[in-house]
């Protein structure tokens, strides 16, 4: 397994960012399972883009998760992006949106054995990357399979995206003391700020539906007392109503935190997402190899 971390100068961000990146190889467990090392040329992975929450960067899920060898075992490429407590949006001259839907894709999809199929192409998230990864894959339906969110969904205005929950009980009374909260997120809470601009997620969730889109499927997994499962439960119902393929699991006695998260994508990876679990050979080379 290798992992990478590359400093680049991006177009949209106008300046130097981080990018962490997980490649499969040749493994212990291949090893054991009698599996040789069989590279090939035009061999590609499939992949997902991993948006960290709120203070996090593009280390914290190789950090604070078993990350790298959950792709090892599924063989899986994973894209982990800096994306500050931007709440991936385009903004006040930063534009984080564009650079993880648009640029980064490309940058990977030329530097990196990865595919670029539909099938093959996932985007997922904890928390503020859970409103970052909706977003996307909602603007993108073309281009995604899934997306996995985890403690979260996208913020939109009229559902508060903190409450107070203790054991799935909503104590709307209590105020919640929010650490980046900031201009942005009180702009992304106006709806004739957001509104047919790329940040009106459920508006065009909702569009995508009715004009019969290719839709990615949606999974939801958060805990009973996690503040973010009041807009987990609201975005869930809207999505299926609308007819999305949607999973939904509210774990008891869980919240917000990193045991949960390296649970969740443990989960995600092995049995939830539509994944190969092997890598992508070229298909002359399959045809050469089963002869």
């Amino acid at each position: 397994m290798a992992v990478l971390k590359m400093n680049f100068l991006s177009q949209a961000l106008n300046m130097q960012t981080n990018v962490t990146v997980i490649m499969p190889t040749f493994s212990f467990a291949d090893s054991m399972e009698g599996i040789g090392a069989s590279y090939v040329p035009g061999m590609k992975y499939q992949v997902i883009y991993l948006l960290h929450g709120g203070m996090g960067d593009d280390s914290d899920y190789v950090n604070f998760t078993n990350i790298v060898r959950y792709a090892d075992k599924h063989k899986l490429a994973v894209v982990m992006p800096a994306a500050n407590n931007s709440s991936y949006t385009d903004y006040d001259g930063t534009d984080f949106y564009t650079y993880i839907s648009e640029e980064l894709p490309k940058l990977c999809e030329t530097m990196f054995p990865i595919s670029s199929q539909r099938e093959d192409t996932f985007i997922g998230g904890l928390s503020m990357g859970s409103h970052g990864a909706m977003k996307i894959a909602m603007n993108h339906p073309e281009r995604f399979a899934a997306v996995l969110l985890m403690s979260g969904a996208s913020y939109r205005p009229g559902v508060p995206s903190v409450v107070k929950t203790v054991d799935g009980n909503f104590h709307f009374d209590v105020d919640i003391t929010v650490p980046i909260k900031s201009s942005l997120q009180t702009k992304l809470d106006d709806p004739e700020y957001i509104r047919d601009t790329v940040n009106d997620v459920y508006s065009i969730a909702r569009r995508n539906a009715g004009e019969g889109k290719k839709l990615p499927a949606v999974f939801f997994r958060v805990g009973d007392s996690d503040h973010a499962l009041y807009r987990t439960i609201q975005a869930e119902k809207d999505l299926k109503e609308w007819g999305y393929d949607t999973r939904m699991e509210i774990v008891p006695g869980k919240g917000h935190d990193w045991d949960f998260w390296d649970e969740s994508l443990r989960i995600a990876i092995s049995d939830w997402l539509p994944l190969r679990h092997q890598v992508i050979y070229p298909q002359n080379e399959k045809t050469e190899e089963n002869e």
